[in-house]
């Protein structure tokens, strides 16, 4: 018995599908990646800072980048 060829249309659902798993299974990662952050923040007592204090820092170190911070701050 031949098989038919999947055709463009059944190949476009699948990865339609895959993009959907895909996106799921990032929003867990995210919230786990969250949850470890958290507990590391609560390790370290970061969890006095204001949300927008943090949000700065955040942005300012990702623009300097992680080494370049840790020279600054190791200076200070």
């Amino acid at each position: 018995m031949a098989r038919s060829k999947a055709s463009a249309r059944d190949a476009l659902m699948k990865v339609q599908r895959q993009r959907e798993e895909l996106a799921a299974e990032e929003a867990r990662l995210r919230e786990s990646a969250a949850a470890e952050l958290g507990k590391v923040m609560l390790d370290c007592g970061a969890e006095t800072i204001e949300p927008a204090q943090l949000r700065r820092l955040i942005v300012s170190v990702q623009k300097l980048g992680l080494d370049e911070t840790l020279k600054r701050i190791s200076r200070a």
